[in-house]
């Protein structure tokens, strides 16, 4: 079997995550890294894990020249800037065969316009790493459902969620760099899996039509005077006179354009879940049917009592975003493959040595920027959102929210 050999462009959070992922693979390893730190430590990491030589390479231009195809994992507001650099290494005579970018692919619609231009420019194949998507569960509900769908028809409402007490980095948390909240950060996971597990069996993922958006954004937890001390001692913060939201609910309604049937996918996510860890809730209503996940039900708990507890250095080897490391503890033993990193490096490797795009390419990263913006548009403007509307399509071009801006407060604090 062949092999992708990928280039890494960041070594940080999702990075690592991502080795974690690809010990599980046999089409893909990683040829080397590049980044402006922890590019050593990174390197270690691999190493360590068995994923490939991953040299450390001194340009981005020098990295795409030895590996297949190279991954974006760097901060939102560093992308456009790489994937020229990027582009000017394939003008410059290097063979890649295709280029990752993690979700979200932007921070407004006109950088992820950008983002897809460039691409295009130089003909490269694209992946968007919307991992929940690929997710083993999402995968196996639809196949098992799929006589029920042929019989009753297609889903007509889909609820997703994800909920953790708060990102890792200070930049997540500033909506400048990051692009928002909460609404950017993870709203943009549950909007694309609702839109994939509405769509009807057989057809693309871009099929159904968004029509309207409704959405509400607040700063709940991390707006109270303590939480927001503890935000700016821990990651240097002031959402005293920058706020972003901490919490997002939504309705996004999509049209079949075969049939001109309506369907309904419900959002909700916060940076406010003190429990167990990271928690991500789908469900699927059809005629007759449901499906429903729970990525905290888990097979294996752990239970470490208060003497014991300061043993435990690191809550997170349990399950990512944990906030406690003693009590009864959920476990689960394949983070990465459970959230479907895994798949999603798979189907990407797969593609990309076929001279093809990946199941999600950078075109679907763009329509989900734009549902995430009409979101931020729809909580600003406090009225459901024509997706149908031109003038709206044309503002959207063009729309960047005020928690982006750095003025949330004129909407977060009333």
């Amino acid at each position: 079997m062949e092999t992708l050999k990928l280039g890494f462009i960041g070594a940080g959070f999702i990075a690592k995550f991502q080795v974690r992922a690809m010990t599980q693979l046999n089409n893909a390893e990683i040829a080397g890294v590049y980044a402006k730190e922890w590019s050593d430590d990174f390197q270690k990491y691999a190493l360590h894990h068995g994923v490939g030589e991953c040299k450390v390479y001194n340009s981005i231009k020098e990295l795409c020249n030895n590996c297949d195809a190279v991954a974006i994992y760097v901060p939102n507001y560093a992308r456009i800037e790489v994937m020229e650099e990027i582009v000017d290494a394939v003008k410059a005579g290097a063979g890649l065969k295709g280029v990752i970018c993690d979700k979200p692919l932007a921070r407004t619609v006109a950088e992820a316009q950008r983002l897809v231009d460039l691409a295009d420019e130089v003909h490269l194949n694209t992946s968007y790493h919307e991992n929940q998507i690929h997710m083993k569960s999402i995968q196996n509900a639809l196949i098992q459902l799929e006589p029920v769908q042929r019989t009753m028809g297609p889903i007509a409402l889909a609820r997703s969620s994800e909920e953790h007490s708060g990102p890792h980095e200070p930049w997540f948390w500033d909506p400048t760099r990051q692009g928002g909240g909460v609404l950017a950060d993870m709203g943009c996971h549950s909007i694309a899996v609702s839109q994939y597990v509405l769509t009807p069996i057989g057809k693309p993922v871009s099929f159904l039509e968004p029509v309207s958006v409704s959405c509400d954004i607040s700063l709940l937890k991390w707006g109270k005077p303590d939480f927001r001390k503890k935000l700016m001692d821990k990651m240097g913060v002031d959402y005293n006179k920058m706020p972003a939201e901490d919490f997002c609910t939504g309705v996004i309604t999509f049209r079949n354009p075969d049939t001109g049937q309506i369907v309904k996918g419900q959002f909700s996510n916060s940076w406010m879940y003190d429990k167990l860890g990271l928690r991500l809730l789908m469900e699927g209503l059809g005629p007759g049917y449901t499906f429903e996940v729970n990525s905290l039900r888990s097979s294996l708990e752990v239970f470490i009592a208060d003497e014991a507890a300061e043993s435990v250095s690191n809550a997170e080897a349990a399950l990512e975003k944990a906030t406690a490391t003693r009590g009864l503890m959920t476990i689960q033993p394949n983070e990465a493959d459970l959230y479907g990193y895994v798949d999603e490096t798979r189907d990407t490797a797969r593609a990309f040595m076929n001279n093809k795009k990946a199941l999600l390419d950078w075109e679907f990263g763009l329509e989900v920027t734009k549902m995430v913006q009409a979101g931020y548009m729809a909580a600003e403007r406090k009225k459901t959102i024509d997706l149908t509307d031109p003038d709206v399509q044309k503002v959207l071009k063009n729309f960047q929210s005020l928690v982006a801006q750095g003025r949330g407060s004129e909407i977060l604090f009333g």
